[in-house]
């Protein structure tokens, strides 16, 4: 706890005053760019990882990144979603996954968390996920099973963002772009779903972004 106090302290004394102009624009409205969602665990951090700054992020996060369809419950992710959208007018929505994801691990075991039951009932908005792997890897290596597990769990949950009549709509009219993207913690590389081709391709080998998920 100590290292987070003398962490407020810095932010405050330091931080803050080198960035006071950017902090007084935002304290009034926010306008961000995106809303990012991605999973709660901590070493994934998205604004360093996209290099933005306050303000230019809406960020839902949770274990497994996971979005539940809509009416599948009073959730906060609904409400994030429908505000980010219909509110701050967001154009862009990433759904990021990322390496080494202890909900995808538990998610692989039959979505079971051994002494977790409320892990285990929030993965049940993955279950299309489990069952897509079982039937397309069953004879893959483990490592190969959890990567394409993480993998198709971003676009799993991509088809459920898709179910919110806030996203809907905003898709038929042309003005929301949704973006899958995978991040190796351990290489810093982020894989971006291309739709055309298929398949994640990387975003920092490649020097580009792949194409834009659509309804």
């Amino acid at each position: 706890m100590e290292k987070i106090l003398r962490g407020v302290r810095k932010f405050h004394d330091e931080i803050f005053p080198a960035h006071r102009q950017l902090f007084e624009k935002i304290a009034k409205e926010q306008r961000p760019r995106a809303l990012f969602i991605t999973c709660s665990d901590s070493r994934v951090h998205p604004n360093l990882i996209t290099q933005t700054e306050p303000g230019d992020l809406f960020i839902l996060r949770n274990p497994g990144n996971i979005i539940p369809a809509y009416h599948a419950g009073n959730d906060s992710e609904a409400a994030t979603i429908e505000y980010a959208v219909g509110v701050l007018d967001v154009e862009d929505i990433i759904v990021c996954g990322h390496s080494n994801c202890g909900a995808m691990s538990a998610l692989l075991n039959n979505g079971k968390a051994n002494g977790l039951p409320a892990v285990s009932r929030w993965l049940h908005h993955a279950e299309s996920t489990r069952r897509i792997i079982d039937v397309t890897t069953v004879d893959r290596p483990p490592e190969e099973r959890i990567e394409g597990l993480i993998r198709q769990n971003v676009l799993v949950q991509l088809d459920h963002l898709r179910t919110h009549p806030s996203v809907a709509s905003r898709l038929a009219q042309g003005g929301l772009r949704l973006h899958g993207w995978v991040y190796d913690i351990g290489s810093g590389d982020v894989s971006v779903h291309d739709q055309d081709r298929r398949k994640f391709v990387s975003l920092t080998r490649n020097g580009s972004a792949a194409r834009s998920q659509h309804a």
